[in-house]
């Protein structure tokens, strides 16, 4: 799913981190009852305050570059994250995948730094580093030792200010892009399924619908005036956040921002695309036929409330009770009393993210691989069944709390993850998308106020079976 080449380096160093990660943990405070998993009288009450507050120190810069600060002293590393506003949703027809080829333009050079040097630098100083395209961003981030920020804000703004673009470069990089297509998509049993393929069959505007990892035909079309035209368009200090989390002086990094990015001129911005989807009113079924497949999988997906409307805080807690974690009801109905899969998966932004970190029509998913004896229609009847249940029989306050509880503890995971990149990508997502990044400490309080009759309200709506779409894979390959 849109793994950059870099990928392999968070796999080297995984244990560094994992140790990392545990260590942190280890120095916060001590958790409350709903940490550890114990629902009390309060899970639900709204009035209740948020027992941890993470630190939020955002500014903007004159040449509109947005700019986040959120200390953390635990231990000596820093996180540096730079967001910028451009994902696959919006690159131009007729040259999908063009936002991911860019993203690894991104490493071949720019004034300073030499093709593949800025990877090198990094891992020199002893850090790693990553970047992904997403529905709504490309991202670049950095964990290194704390004394170490400095170097990386003048390697980012390095970058931001040009790139080398040559045709060389580029034509290597569309021969990686093109190699990363056949390895995870075309050559891959179940490749592309189902988070590659369920926004084109779902969707009907063409920027949610297209395949956003690249036909390879638009891959080789995509020109070098394409990639400066882009490079002047989206990758302005005006259209990025950059996040500092970890160890190191508010004031420093403020005057090291200032000194490394404030010269950086301004892009001029195109109007925001239309991104709207019409209401879906019918049930839509497809089969995709896969010649590598040994056994039939299915996925469904329902459209989503607007982004932060009660609906869709709503909607992250009946995601919860439906599809997250062993004791969720799908789990329990298809995997433990009937057997018809080994497990199920998804959620909302399902295999790409978290429910937080988009800005468009979106996509409550799920996915499974299952039996040949076993009928779709046996799967699907399923799913209507356990989302009846939730409408006829209601949603008691014990369910409401158990779902409060799960959902804070896959908050508070999100925020844990990697040292501070966690923590980064939400505080990336609310400023670029909300122009908030203090929203992080509001969001347990926003599912606090998810009442019973709401959950029902957007069952009757979002979870209705005329809002599904569900694709079935049809396995050509010899068990």
């Amino acid at each position: 799913m849109m793994k950059s080449v870099f990928y392999e380096n968070l796999i080297k160093y995984g244990a560094w981190l994992l140790l990392l990660s545990i260590w942190s943990c280890s120095q916060q405070a001590t958790p409350t009852a709903s940490d550890t998993g114990t629902a009390t009288a309060e899970t639900s009450n709204p009035a209740v305050e948020n027992s941890y507050q993470i630190p939020v120190d955002y500014y903007t810069l004159d040449n509109g570059l947005k700019v986040v600060l959120s200390p953390d002293k635990t231990a000596p590393l820093v996180t540096v994250a730079v967001y910028y506003n451009i994902g696959f949703r919006i690159e131009p027809k007729d040259r999908t995948g063009f936002a991911h080829l860019f993203e690894h333009m991104m490493f071949q050079g720019s004034e300073n730094l030499g093709k593949m040097e800025f990877i090198q630098l990094v891992q020199k100083n002893g850090g790693i580093l990553n970047g992904s395209t997403r529905f709504d961003f490309t991202n670049y981030f950095e964990i290194v030792p704390a004394h170490k920020l400095e170097t990386m804000l003048w390697a980012e703004a390095d970058r931001m200010k040009g790139l080398n673009i040559t045709q060389e470069n580029l034509t290597n990089q569309q021969g990686v892009v093109k190699n990363e297509v056949k390895v995870n998509v075309l050559n891959q049993p179940y490749g592309g399924f189902p988070w590659l393929d369920m926004p084109q069959y779902a969707n009907k505007n063409w920027y949610n619908a297209h395949n956003f990892y690249g036909d390879l035909e638009d891959l080789d079309a995509a020109s070098l005036e394409d990639v400066k035209s882009f490079f002047d368009t989206f990758y302005s200090p005006n259209n990025a956040v950059v996040v500092v989390v970890g160890d190191f002086e508010s004031e420093q990094a403020k005057a090291w921002m200032q000194q490394y990015f404030g010269s950086i001129p301004s892009g001029n911005l195109p109007e925001p695309a239309n991104l709207t989807e019409p209401r879906q009113e019918k049930e839509q079924r497809f089969t995709k036929d896969d010649k590598l497949a040994t056994r039939p999988a299915l996925a469904f997906a329902y459209h989503m409330p607007e982004r932060n409307s009660p609906e869709y805080y709503a909607m992250g807690l009946l995601d919860q009770i439906l599809l997250q974690g062993n004791d969720s009801r799908l789990y329990q109905a298809l995997v433990q009393e009937r057997g018809y899969t080994g497990s199920v998966d998804g959620g909302i932004n399902a295999f790409l993210g978290n429910m937080f970190n988009y800005n468009g029509p979106m996509l409550w998913m799920g996915s499974l691989i299952h039996d040949k004896d076993v009928a779709a229609d046996s799967i699907v009847n399923v799913l209507d069944m356990e989302i009846q249940k939730l409408q006829q029989e209601g949603i008691s306050q014990e369910l409401m709390e158990l779902a409060i509880v799960k959902m804070r503890s896959s908050l508070y995971d999100q925020l844990s993850q990697m040292s501070g990149f966690g923590r980064a990508d939400l505080l990336a997502s609310f400023a670029l998308f909300d122009n908030d990044p203090a929203r992080i400490n509001q969001l347990e309080a926003e599912f606090r106020k998810v009442t019973p009759e709401l959950l029902q309200k957007t069952i009757r709506e979002y979870l209705r079976p005329t809002n599904r779409t569900v694709l079935l894979v049809n396995p050509q390959a010899k068990s």
